[in-house]
């Protein structure tokens, strides 16, 4: 998927929306993130609070912003430059294993920001939708674009598997009271592992479009990968 280079405008503007997620990530670390105004993530940023709300909603969005910041162009990315001989289903299991299990200090800590406050997490948890487009985009090349509806709906699949197994491993502690008072959450299991069960069952759709748009085999031994018992598209 080849993106042609972004104009001046394209390019202040993402230097824009990079500044205001940044001044929010740093504001709420320092100060704690109830104690962050939007004006003041403006004020920070260099920008006034008009222009921050043509970025974003709410501070919680700015701040989550910085965590989870082109990860859904990167999945994409990856999706797109996958081998030709690996199946679309384990490119796509990849992509996004790979981008929401390998992350830095910096991430994990912002992460553990995140996740002990309610709208922080909720945020968190919204921001899985944003993975649709750019996904739909890749997936569509990937068939050829012979199957741009089909493309959407098997990335909106794959945006709804990666929040409802971020819903599950991010465990509330204790009971509901405590949740409410202090927000604390406790990761179950391994992430990773849960991302591959998850998206495992989407698997026979993506070959059934593969099979569609190919109109041939494609050989489990020039590429898949996963340890999926599904044979790739085309085989019977």
């Amino acid at each position: 998927m080849t993106t042609p280079p972004a104009g001046l405008r394209e390019r202040k503007k993402q230097a824009t929306r990079e500044a205001l997620r940044e001044a929010a990530l740093r504001l709420a670390v320092e100060r704690g993130p109830d104690q962050v105004r939007v004006e003041d993530i403006a004020e920070a940023a260099g920008v006034s609070p008009r222009t921050y709300n043509n970025y974003f909603a709410s501070r919680e969005q700015a701040i989550v912003s910085a965590v989870t910041a082109d990860r859904e162009a990167r999945i994409a990315a990856a999706v797109a430059a996958g081998p030709a001989g690996v199946c679309l289903a384990d490119a796509v299991t990849e992509a996004v294993v790979e981008q929401y299990t390998n992350a830095g200090e910096r991430e994990q800590r912002a992460l553990l920001l995140i996740t002990a406050r309610t709208a922080l997490r909720d945020a968190f948890l919204d921001a899985t939708a944003d993975i649709e487009p750019p996904l739909t985009a890749a997936i569509a090349e990937r068939l050829g674009g012979a199957e741009g509806r089909t493309a959407r709906v098997l990335a909106a699949s794959v945006a709804a598997a990666v929040r409802i197994t971020l819903e599950d491993w991010l465990q509330p502690a204790g009971n509901a009271e405590a949740v409410g008072a202090v927000g604390l959450v406790v990761p179950a299991g391994s992430l990773s592992d849960q991302l591959r069960a998850t998206l495992s069952p989407l698997a026979p759709a993506f070959d059934a479009a593969e099979r569609r748009a190919r109109g041939g085999a494609l050989e489990r031994a020039r590429g898949c990968t996963g340890g999926r018992q599904p044979q790739c598209a085309g085989q019977g």
